[in-house]
């Protein structure tokens, strides 16, 4: 027979009074829920609702981790002080760390998260809430989330060691809606688990890698490694997952990462043709990038070498790949500006842009407002206006950066073997500039460790360009404009 507890409702909100309720008995909890603006308003409405300011110092840290905090930092802060927080890839990744570190030492007793907290982390709670059974699904609307999602969240229900049990609870309104979660939640089996090599960049990524290793030498060898992957084994007709390695042998010697084979001296000694990839390709796998990725660079700089590049032609670029996906999405306040840029940067954009009425259109205005936030960060505009003007959280933008510098720095070794060194110069730029966020007269005063963009601008406005005027000024000054400590390390740094 099923145990019920009486939960006290001090509030309208099942989920509130759980999660007061988890903290009554000295107990920690992880609450779900479908979106980041969902985690951070239900983390706020609890904290709330808590009297005592129990953590002040890591609330204080939370704050910290930006060199100026943003409003989303400052909502975390007011949570954390009281012991709860929000958890969501929005935020920057040192202060999910400080998150989930403080959980596990339960110093946090209440976390409020999107499903990405329930994958590939170390994060058990006496109770796992689950409010939100359902997901944005696109154009259908509201869809339920997958069994193997609903397991992955219920399974940090319970400490090894620490507890003798856990609980998992959903929320359900009706006795019709509780019959409908057991039967499409707790009792349903999980879905198939398929392949990712089914998805065709993993599986071009990975025949580029066999070939440049050396480890398929051939079709023949090829095959049989692919035979006995667990593809082969979902896929069931081994006809249909060679005729799909056939089909990426051909776009990998079209796209020159493979040389033809055709135009091979010998075969293999079972008499089968040799696979070899060329200088170019074996770079391509050493990168680990998607050939698609690195052939649409490739075309885009041959394309355009003629004319100059410039910096946002580049960063545009770098948004039209998948691997900065997802993009930024346009939101109806943003559409003019993003149609305005367009305009004023039409010759700036190395790829071509879609006609209006296709499909691809709307994915081309989000790469171009992603381009946008680059832009205005590189620039110099200050971070929070970018994250509130844009409607981006810091995380997101930060993990995109970092992907931005990858890519770019992938650009750079294609430029560098194709030959265009006159192009080399605009992509080593943008890349320092995208990682940065400065302007090209600033790149002196970076050198310094401790000096960021922030201090840098405020030297070069007060005079000091380079590293001869750090050496020409007064620690007197340095110390007005940088603090003692920041003064005196830069004088060290160049031998004062």
């Amino acid at each position: 027979m099923t145990k019920t507890k009486k939960i006290l409702e001090k509030t309208n909100e099942a989920v509130l009074n759980l999660a007061l309720d988890t903290i009554k008995i000295g107990k920690q909890s992880i609450i779900f829920v479908n979106t980041k603006r969902s985690a951070e308003s239900v983390a706020e409405k609890i904290s709330k609702l808590i009297k005592e300011d129990k953590q002040k110092k890591i609330a204080d840290k939370s704050l910290k981790v930006l060199s100026r905090p943003t409003k989303q930092c400052e909502r975390l802060s007011r949570c954390l002080v009281k012991g709860v927080a929000f958890h969501h890839s929005g935020l920057p990744s040192k202060q999910r760390e400080l998150i989930e570190d403080n959980f596990r030492e339960s110093n946090v007793s209440i976390i409020v998260a999107t499903p990405t907290l329930a994958y590939g982390l170390d994060m058990p709670a006496y109770r796992v809430i689950i409010r939100d059974l359902k997901r944005y699904g696109g154009r259908w609307g509201m869809e339920p989330i997958q069994v193997l999602e609903y397991h992955q969240m219920s399974g940090r229900a319970g400490r090894p060691g620490r507890e003798d049990h856990g609980e998992t609870i959903c929320l359900a309104s009706s006795e019709s809606e509780e019959q409908a979660i057991k039967e499409n939640f707790l009792f349903a089996p999980p879905e198939d688990i398929y392949s990712k090599l089914a998805a065709e960049p993993i599986l071009r990524t990975y025949i580029l890698s066999l070939i440049a290793t050396g480890f398929a030498n051939n079709i023949k060898e090829l095959y049989e490694f692919f035979e006995r992957t667990f593809y082969a084994h979902q896929y069931g007709k081994i006809d249909g997952v060679q005729s799909m390695i056939d089909k990426v042998i051909n776009q990998l010697e079209e796209w020159e990462f493979l040389k033809p084979q055709t135009s091979n001296d010998f075969k293999s000694a079972n008499g089968v043709e040799k696979l070899e990839a060329t200088k170019i390709g074996v770079r391509v796998a050493e990168l680990y990038l998607d050939p698609l990725t690195a052939y649409k660079i490739i075309e885009a700089l041959r394309d355009n070498s003629s004319k100059t590049i410039n910096e946002f032609g580049l960063v545009h670029l770098v948004c039209t790949t998948l691997e900065l996906r997802p993009l930024f999405r346009v939101g109806a306040r943003e559409h003019g500006l993003v149609l305005d840029k367009i305009s004023r940067e039409d010759e700036s954009f190395l790829v071509e842009e879609p006609d209006v009425y296709e499909d691809e259109y709307d994915e081309f205005l989000n790469s171009v407002k992603t381009a946008l936030v680059f832009d205005e960060w590189m620039n110099e505009a200050d971070e929070q206006i970018i994250l509130e003007k844009y409607n981006v959280r810091p995380g997101e933008f930060n993990y995109k950066r970092d992907k931005a510098d990858w890519i770019l720095y992938c650009a750079e070794e294609f430029a560098r073997m194709i030959g265009y060194q006159h192009i080399l110069k605009y992509i080593k730029k943008t890349r320092y500039r995208a990682k940065h966020g400065v302007k090209e007269e600033l790149f002196a005063l970076l050198k310094l460790r401790n000096i960021g963009r922030v201090r840098a601008r405020k030297l070069f406005n007060n005079k000091i360009k380079d590293l001869g005027d750090i050496r020409k000024a007064t620690i007197t000054t340095l110390t007005q404009l940088l603090g003692e400590k920041t003064a005196q390390n830069v004088k060290e740094q160049i031998g004062q």
